[in-house]
């Protein structure tokens, strides 16, 4: 190797390398002075949205805040919704006028006259239904999830999107970043490849226009993003005969240097965003969110829990936010009590799935860079995965207990088993001997008469017992088959089936979550809302297992 291009590997494996110019090292933050406990303020960050993709809460001030504490509308998620019937700047100023000159001023009457109330959440269920067979009916309900880009009312809090896509379903009436995955699984599957390639392509204009993948299409996500699985979603595409999959290349990069922004100015001990450098000086990543405000579409929710914490409000909004970019909001993986959501500390927890998942795209961008001829690029990236994948072993697996855990870098000890475990199954990043006993404990401490649970942990939150969700009962179950566990795989694939099958004969409906252990009512239940609907990502993995294991369920 010459010397020149051995300055170029060190260079690419340093996070120095310019890709096309896809990552500006001017961003990097001069973080010596920072100690464990300090966060940067919002304004600090890099990315942070423009005036043009001002949040409700930001351009509405507060006549948000009012349409909030006054409860006009049951769910917070509404308002956040709403589009403006007329310039947004002359609502604000009609508000104030009326507000303080009129006494019998209505609220609720103001918000009826000046916004356009979105869509009411679709009716999955109707006479046509009790005639089809559930395959049937997951392949009826995509034409009815598909959003157009020509819908989109200006001035709302929707960003626009260049290319039709799929909506999770019920109050979810914009794309989710992880969720957008499962449902795509789900339309290789139903031969909707026209779609699936639009979403993909999507992604990649998201990445483009802002540096990354918001956690969904409104301007209040944009502060922060979900599981990255847009390195799976190009794979997809790759197996379902899409040609051209190397374009995605430079997205995939920006992706990771969005994950990884600031890691160059880290020292042992210190964070900053999604970047935690550790004591050997590796580094892992965290779910973080730019914003320590409540949430625009949980206000009220997250007031509520910061008000019973002691600790300052920020720091509780912070941890909440997380919690939503980790797509698993909420779950007793993040409460130091799992009794009380106020002691939420995602900030503090390295997830095993967030460094599996990155595994996953360090890996699939050396493999891509391979098949495109560029040998230097695809081997630097392959030593970046393998060196991420020592940092996971060396922090993440608890060879007591044999299975992978978070890690509490604050207080530095593990976090509680869950089926996040099954993520390092399901991207490769365990060894076979892990594998095995992984598996072990899956079927000892997470399978459930109707599928999998998430944990052990009863708290009333949605991402615990005893619910069972889609995305988690597809990566066990490939993940299992990869190590060549296909026997639980299967025993974990046939107990889901009949569980969404039983509610779909009594209801006629696949539904967000499921509860797995109460064999007459399997309705999921806990979070910030009722039971939603549709929904994306259930069809899309029920549709897949029905494939490969429906011709069990009559047995």
């Amino acid at each position: 190797m010459s010397r020149q291009s051995k300055e170029q590997l060190t260079d690419i494996e340093n996070d120095n390398y310019d890709d096309n110019s896809l990552y500006d090292d001017s961003q990097e933050f001069e973080l010596t002075d920072f100690d464990n406990d300090h966060e940067p303020e919002p304004e600090h960050i890099a990315g942070m949205p423009s005036a043009d993709a001002l949040t409700p809460s930001d351009r509405y001030l507060e006549l948000f805040e009012d349409v909030q504490n006054q409860h006009i509308f049951e769910d917070s998620k509404t308002f956040a919704d709403c589009a403006p019937k007329y310039d947004p700047v002359d609502i604000l100023i009609l508000y104030r006028k009326l507000a303080r000159r009129s006494q019998d001023f209505s609220l609720r009457q103001f918000v009826q006259d000046n916004f356009h109330l979105p869509e009411e959440p679709h009716n999955y269920a109707h006479a046509e239904t009790e005639k089809r067979t559930l395959s049937q009916h997951i392949d009826a309900l995509w034409p009815v999830m598909i959003r157009n880009p020509q819908s989109h009312h200006p001035n709302t809090s929707l960003l626009p999107l260049p290319k039709p896509y799929i909506v999770p379903g019920g109050r979810f009436t914009e794309v989710y970043y992880w969720d957008s995955y499962f449902s795509m699984l789900g339309l290789a599957q139903s031969g909707k490849i026209d779609l699936l390639k639009n979403m993909t392509d999507n992604f990649a204009w998201l990445i483009e226009k802002y540096g990354h993948i918001p956690n969904g299409n409104r301007t209040y996500y944009l502060s922060r993003s979900q599981p990255p699985v847009f390195a799976l979603m190009v794979e997809l595409c790759e197996s379902a005969k899409i040609a051209g999959n190397e374009q995605y290349l430079p997205y995939l990069i920006s992706e990771y240097h969005y994950w990884m922004d600031g890691s160059g100015s880290l020292n042992p001990n210190q964070a900053f965003r999604h970047v935690v450098k550790m004591p050997d000086g590796s580094m892992l990543n965290r779910y973080w969110d730019d914003r320590d405000t409540p949430r625009d579409e949980s206000w009220r929710e997250d007031i509520e829990t910061a008000s019973s914490s002691s600790r300052p409000s920020k720091e509780v909004f912070r941890d909440l936010r997380a919690g939503a970019a980790s797509g698993w909001d909420y779950s007793s993986r993040w409460l130091r009590d799992p009794s009380r959501l106020a002691s939420i500390r995602t900030t503090q927890y390295i997830p095993i799935d967030l460094n599996a998942f990155l595994y996953k795209l360090e890996s699939t961008i050396s493999s891509i860079a391979k098949k495109s001829g560029e040998a230097l690029t695809a081997y630097a990236w392959e030593k970046k995965a393998q060196g991420r994948l020592s940092a996971i072993n060396r922090w993440l697996w608890d060879e007591k207990k044999g299975v992978f855990r978070d890690y509490d870098w604050r207080r530095e000890r593990f976090g509680m088993f869950s089926a996040a475990t099954s993520v390092a199954l399901f991207t490769g990043a365990a060894n076979p001997i892990q594998a095995q006993r992984i598996a072990v404990q899956i079927k000892e401490q997470l399978l459930a008469p109707g599928g999998l649970i998430s944990t052990t942990i009863e708290s009333g939150e949605q991402w615990d017992k005893p619910n069972a969700w889609a995305p988690l009962q597809w990566m066990t179950i490939q993940g299992l088959k990869k190590y060549g566990e296909d026997e639980l795989a299967e025993e974990i694939a046939v107990r889901w089936l009949r569980t969404v099958n039983k509610l779909f004969k009594e209801k006629h409906k696949l539904v967000e979550k499921y509860n797995v252990m109460d064999a007459e009512n399997v309705l999921g239940g806990g979070g910030e809302y009722p039971l939603q609907d549709g929904f994306g990502w259930t069809n899309g993995v029920t549709q897949c297992l029905l494939n490969e294991y429906g011709h069990l369920l009559e047995e």
